[in-house]
């Protein structure tokens, strides 16, 4: 231990002395270790950390699957019945929202709030602990019972000042009366947020099958999740039976609820880990570089060390202390900067990553971050360290101490790990560029999709519409008409439209039948739905192909009509065939709420990507929000808010003030939540993409730094041990022009060693980031040119500037050095 402390003061005392080998190699350590921090950090958050509920690893998430291996987590309340049955695996199933839905609390000051519904057992699902009162009962789980409310322990905090007599109080929600039973814990994390939570109370007999929430349940003990897929199968031939008209050629699964959460993002996040450790590498190959520079200017001590019987291990053990105390300092400083930088990134780019938290909130050091970069650190010393300290440790005695001078390095063998390395860092460096660029191609071509609907100057806002006035839909159509006129007098407003869904944030899908036509199953297919007010189309500037538009007239009691899109008139229609005049049947089998007579097609409209920019035109049927069969309206009041669409002549977000002025006074005091432009909805559409792009780009950078910096540092390095042989050739009458040539050649050499190396390891690894390209292969030949040309330019200047120096020397004043 004491030789230990010795070594260490030893490698303080020498930093000390040279503070600009210090700071160059600590700069380069906390940039690779820091993005490698970085990106682990968010890795642990998504991925590593167990979610806060009691036995994690048991919750499992109920799952549609279809016979090509697609799976949705939708859940009806007929399947919801069902699964609850399965008693032999499952326990506390529980129902609950797929996002917290607007809540009007109503009084003196109208206020939106996050509510979620859910069933009885959601509570001992997640383990929410109750800081006041109880949770709801079976019994208050059924119609009628009773209109009761838990609230969170923040809302709580926040709107009754932490009130410990909450408990029986009635607050109004939507105008009805609601009796708070319980407050949950400080430190209850539920998914969704919520403010308050509102039991379900299903019909236990309901044939209801919309897919408006979804549902988890623990595993029994000593059952493991192949049994409970197994059992779920089976569960899938129960609900046939008992509902033989319901959705067909699919089957019931369980999923981790983790996985579930995390979704796709793991294999993202693992390329991502992947990329970074690249840069570490390259950074690793230039502090290596750096050491072998240092230990080279030390060989006379090594030597000396060895003549008075110092043993080879013990100066490896010196220099390996010197490299992990220096990878250390670098570590810590890393992980502060990792740590800022990816919390920095989150809050400017959050790239829709699930369990970030709101401006990556979520995202903290614990003791898995901080393992993670003592753990990188003591490595990435190692790495660095070993080759410089073997090479340190073999001094040629005799040799040594007959130079006059320090100019010789450690000879051949030194020569061909310092080329080794930056040919490393080469290759490394054109891999993570070529994967930045085709996600630049892939941005590029993102932006350059034309969406289907033009969102500038166009602005929206939320309305939950709840209460008895709006469980109708004579109330709701009501109110949008009487809306429209107010907003529309508005100075600068240019159209007005209400829907239920909005391009690109996701939507309902339902089964139709053309009627006319033989069915070999339940429905003809299924296509996305939605309902719209008039002059929707008008306000997104989405074209009305053939046919007309909804008008005031389009209401209930008027013939029933839809709109279909181009892409669904394609697809169920042959070219000539004209689907205007034929009719469709909506939703049947559904549930009593969809069930209505045939709808006729009165046009076509222009095609809208709702899934994405990066998929296909979405099928649509589009019905007059006028039209809604009333059990329809009712769920949707239950479901989810309707949505304001106002364009505008200038900036929207000048009209907020007057619009939600004029929607309170129409609707009676309910506020809107959620205002976002359209604009804002189209960026946030490709996120996850954008910040793949944005890291991949920032990695691909620094490493095409730090490899310039590798090369540059190795030939100004070689010209300065060469200087004796320079002058020679000089002397001799070699011209500035060769010696340029010479040196540039040599550093080219590797460069070119380099890129054939990585242009090979880049076809290889690009496959892995294909799912996230789009129009663009992994092999595109334009990057593949374009990328090695780019680092040979980079490098050539790298190699340019110390054989311009070279070519500059006095062949004099070189043959005079020792």
């Amino acid at each position: 231990m004491a030789t230990l402390f010795a070594d260490i003061r030893h490698s303080v005392r020498m930093f000390w002395k040279s503070p600009a080998f210090t700071i160059a190699v600590l700069a380069a350590l906390a940039l690779g270790i820091g993005a490698d921090t970085a990106i682990f950090s968010v890795v642990n958050a998504v991925l590593l950390k167990p979610l806060t509920y009691p036995e994690p690893d048991r919750i499992v998430q109920f799952m549609n699957t279809s016979r090509d291996g697609g799976e949705f987590q939708g859940a009806s309340a007929t399947k919801f019945h069902i699964w609850q049955e399965q008693t032999s695996v499952v326990q506390d199933v529980a129902a609950y929202d797929f996002s917290s839905k607007g809540l009007n609390l109503t009084g003196t000051v109208p206020e939106q709030i996050h509510g979620v519904h859910v069933s009885e057992a959601y509570f001992r699902l997640f383990g929410a602990r109750m800081e006041l009162g109880r949770i709801f009962t079976p019994q208050e789980d059924l119609p009628h019972g009773g209109n009761l409310v838990v609230i969170s322990h923040g809302f709580w905090k926040r709107k009754f000042g932490g009130d410990p007599n909450i408990v029986g109080r009635t607050i109004s929600l939507s105008g009805e009366p609601y009796t708070i039973i319980g407050v949950t814990s400080a430190d209850f994390e539920s998914d969704p947020a919520a403010d308050a939570y509102l039991p379900f109370q299903f019909p236990p007999n309901s044939t209801d099958q919309a897919h408006y929430f979804q549902a988890a349940g623990r595993l029994k003990p000593g059952v493991t999740l192949e049994q409970g897929k197994a059992q779920l199968k089976l569960a899938y031939s129960q609900f046939k039976r008992r509902y033989p008209e319901a959705d067909g050629d699919s089957s019931f699964s369980v999923k981790p609820l983790k996985d579930s959460i995390v979704g796709n993002v793991r294999s993202s996040l693992l390329v991502l880990i992947g990329a970074v450790s690249f840069v570490l590498l390259i950074a690793c190959a230039n502090v290596a570089n750096l050491l072998m520079v240092r230990a080279a200017g030390r060989k006379r001590e090594f030597a000396i060390r060895a003549a008075m019987g110092a043993q080879r291990i013990r100066m490896i053990q010196q220099l390996l202390t010197e490299s992990i105390l220096l990878a250390l300092v670098g570590g810590a400083l890393g992980l502060g900067l990792g740590f800022v930088g990816v919390r920095w990134l989150l809050s400017v780019r959050p790239g829709a990553i699930p369990r970030v938290g709101e401006d990556g909130a979520g995202v903290s050091i614990d003791w898995r971050v901080a393992l993670f970069a003592v753990g990188v650190s003591i490595l990435t010393g190692i790495l660095f360290g070993l080759i410089p300290a073997f090479g340190a440790s073999r001094p040629d005695l005799a040799a040594t101490m007959n130079e006059g001078g320090s100019r010789s390095g450690f000879g051949l063998r030194q020569s061909k790990a310092r080329s080794a390395l930056i040919v490393s860092e080469v290759g490394l460096a054109l891999v993570l560029l070529v994967g930045a660029a085709l996600l630049i191609r892939t941005f590029i071509a993102l932006r350059m999709v034309k969406p289907g609907f033009d969102g500038h100057n166009v602005i929206t806002m939320e309305m939950a519409l709840t209460g008895e006035r709006y469980e109708k839909t004579a109330g709701v159509a009501q109110l949008i008409h009487e809306s429209r006129e107010r907003i529309a007098a508005i100075p600068g407003v240019e159209e007005v439209a209400v829907s239920n869904t909005l391009p690109l944030d996701g939507g309902f899908g339902l089964p139709f039948i053309i009627v006319g036509r033989p069915l070999k199953g339940p429905a003809t297919g299924g296509a996305e739905w939605k309902a719209t007010s008039p002059g929707y189309f008008s306000a997104l500037h989405i074209p009305i192909l053939r046919g007309r538009d909804f008008t005031v007239n389009d209401v209930a009691g008027a013939p029933l009509v839809v709109l279909i899109s181009d892409a669904f008139a394609k697809t169920n229609w042959k070219k000539g065939e004209d689907p205007i005049g034929q009719q469709l049947v909506i939703g049947k089998g559904v549930g009593p709420e969809f069930e209505e007579p045939a709808r006729t097609i009165i046009g076509i409209v222009g095609d809208v990507h709702d899934g994405g920019l990066d998929e296909p035109a979405s099928e649509v049927m589009i019905i007059p929000l006028a039209q809604m069969a009333d059990g329809i309206t009712l769920l949707n009041s239950h479901v989810g808010p309707i949505t304001w669409i106002i364009r505008s002549q200038t900036d929207p977000h000048q009209l907020v003030p007057a619009v939600t002025e004029q929607l309170r006074v129409a609707s009676g005091g309910f506020p809107v939540a959620h205002i976002r432009t359209m604009d804002e909805i189209v960026v946030r559409s490709t996120a996850r993409q954008d910040f793949n792009m944005l890291l991949l780009s920032i990695f691909g950078g620094s490493a095409l730094m730090l490899a310039a910096i590798g090369i540059y540092g190795l030939m100004a390095y070689s010209v300065t041990q060469r200087v004796r042989e320079i002058g020679i050739r000089m002397a001799l009458g070699a011209d500035r022009s060769h010696i340029r040539r010479m040196v540039v050649w040599q550093g080219m050499r590797l460069a070119i060693a380099g890129v054939i190396l990585g242009v090979a390891a880049a076809f290889a690894l690009t496959r892995l980031i294909a799912s996230s390209l789009y129009g663009v292969k992994s092999w595109d030949p334009a990057v593949f040119i374009t990328v090695p040309i780019v680092l040979s330019a980079v490098a050539l200047f790298a190699t340019w500037v110390p054989a311009v120096r070279a070519s500059r020397l006095d062949p004099m004043k070189a043959l005079r050095i020792d």
